[in-house]
């Protein structure tokens, strides 16, 4: 379902207002469907005239033969869907009922409705032709996993990176102003640099950590992005001489903007003198340290409080599933612990469980476990470090189209599988003006095509390209296809003909 689902492309062109009550019974309508297939046993009907129980084993059977093959063909045809959504936003709304449907509609009848409807608004995540952002992966063993979760309950696992540095962001305020007192919390500081994941900053909005004491330090080229352990240093000793109270530190392992990676060791080392719990943002490439090449990475990694990968990026486990460690899981409970009555068992008081309720924001969760269990399972450490060896590979490949072509340039040295490159201006313009707005427009151009989808970010003041291999379907012959994309239209806007060295 990630693939089809999971975009902002379709929440924004499928917007409208929630205060009118009939968008809003079209949304919870769509939405339900959609999102949740499993409700279909509840809201649906045969098409013969019998109705659905609310679980019945034949019927599911029955009903997720369809929806399997549904889902199989969609991935079969995958590569023929333009990558980018073609429609307009709103487009939607014209095709919707106003309400719900009094009486259940048949699964076929739904279907037929998302093939026709829904599925011209997605973006295609999984598609072969997808390189805009970090991925967001399904597999067969990943469907299993997610499906064999309706059943039994458990899991231990956070949603999202998201989630995981929150709740250790409050786990280190709180450990502070055990120490320093409630009325600290004004004075405590957090550090990150201007790469680190806007979730840093969402997490101290949420935490209460005061806007200006969230430092993001800046990086540029010279370090390749990484956040330089002497401006750390520097920024922690200034602090503590006006009277602030340095608490939290966060390194990045595969930054989204240019997937660099912090200087882990050095940045314990400075954590652990001045009594800071240091967290390791790992979602991206964390995946890809299962492979002893880039493990390298991970040096220093021993000496963190907390560290985080997201599954459901590069690791074959379909979204969420967001996986948390902590060096001090008491820190953690004593931040996030509640003990209502009507949760209280022998077990629990007793000790003799883990109350995982205390580990997370929710008190529910979905058993995202076992859906990692089974792609390690099914899959192998073998087969998935050949997985992600064969993305960089490709990500190479790419990195070395651009590199023959003299009218682009790579502007961050790849470590995964991110290229980051722009397309160089004519000689007569102005440099930074020129090349920001040329390569806005070749981004646009490229995209408009329909045939591939990349990204944009900023590096100091430039407007960078950002080419991801992360798609399970992607081969060679679609980093080729893309690169001819991205070669036409830099002609076009040129006005010149590839070269033959291009």
């Amino acid at each position: 379902y990630t693939s089809t689902f999971h975009n902002n492309n379709v929440k924004s062109q499928c917007s409208c207002s929630v205060t009118s009550l009939a968008c809003l019974g079209r949304w919870v309508y769509w939405v339900s469907l959609i999102f949740s297939p499993f409700w279909f046993w509840f809201l649906g009907r045969d098409g013969k005239g019998g109705g659905l129980k609310p679980m019945d084993s034949e019927q599911l059977r029955e009903y997720g033969h369809q929806m399997v093959d549904f889902i199989a063909d969609y991935y079969k045809n995958i590569e023929n869907y333009p990558v980018l959504s073609q429609v307009e936003p709103g487009y939607l709304v014209k095709l919707l009922p106003d309400a719900a449907p009094n009486q259940p509609e048949s699964l076929q009848s739904v279907l037929d409705d998302v093939r026709s409807k829904i599925i011209p608004g997605v973006t295609h995540w999984q598609s072969p032709n997808f390189h805009a952002y970090y991925p967001a992966n399904s597999s067969v063993a990943g469907f299993l996993g997610e499906m064999l979760s309706a059943g039994p309950g458990g899991g231990v696992i956070q949603g999202t990176a998201s989630e995981a540095i929150l709740v250790v962001l409050l786990a280190a305020r709180d450990k502070t102003l055990r120490e320093a007192g409630k009325s600290a919390l004004g004075k405590l500081v957090v550090y990150g640099s201007d790469q680190t994941h806007f979730a840093l900053q969402k997490a101290c909005q949420i935490a209460g950590i005061h806007p200006e004491n969230c430092r993001l330090l800046k990086t540029d080229s010279s370090t390749n992005y990484a956040l330089p352990p002497e401006i750390v240093s520097e920024a922690i000793s200034h602090d503590i001489s006006i009277g602030l109270i340095p608490f939290f530190l966060c390194g990045t392992v595969g930054t989204t903007s240019s997937g660099t990676v912090d200087p882990l060791y050095s940045l314990a080392k400075i954590a652990k003198s001045n009594g800071i719990w240091f967290h390791v943002d790992a979602a991206y490439a964390g995946s890809a340290c299962i492979c002893p090449e880039y493990r390298k990475y991970l040096d220093g990694v021993e000496e963190a409080d907390s560290f985080n990968m997201n599954a459901h990026k590069w690791f074959l486990t379909n979204f969420d599933c967001s996986t948390l460690w902590v060096k001090d899981r008491n820190a953690l409970i004593q931040s996030l612990s509640t003990n209502s009555e009507f949760l209280k068992h022998k077990a629990s008081q007793a000790n003799l469980v883990v109350d995982y309720k205390d580990w997370q924001i929710p008190l529910g969760r979905r058993f995202r476990s076992l859906k990692l269990w089974m792609v390690l399972r099914l899959y192998g450490v073998e087969n998935l470090q050949n997985y992600l060896r064969n993305h960089i590979k490709l990500a190479r490949y790419f990195e070395e189209c651009v590199g023959q072509d003299p009218r682009f340039e790579i502007v961050a040295p790849p470590k995964f599988a991110l290229v980051c490159f722009r397309l160089l201006p004519p000689v007569d313009d102005n440099e930074a003006r020129g090349s920001n707005k040329l390569n806005q427009e070749l981004l646009e151009a490229v995209n408009s095509t329909g045939r591939v989808f990349i990204s944009h970010t900023v590096l100091s003041g430039m407007y960078i390209l950002r080419f991801v291999v992360g798609a399970p379907l992607t081969k060679r012959r679609h980093v080729d296809a893309a690169w001819k994309v991205l070669q036409d239209e830099a002609c076009t806007l040129l006005g010149s003909p590839l070269q033959e060295n291009g």
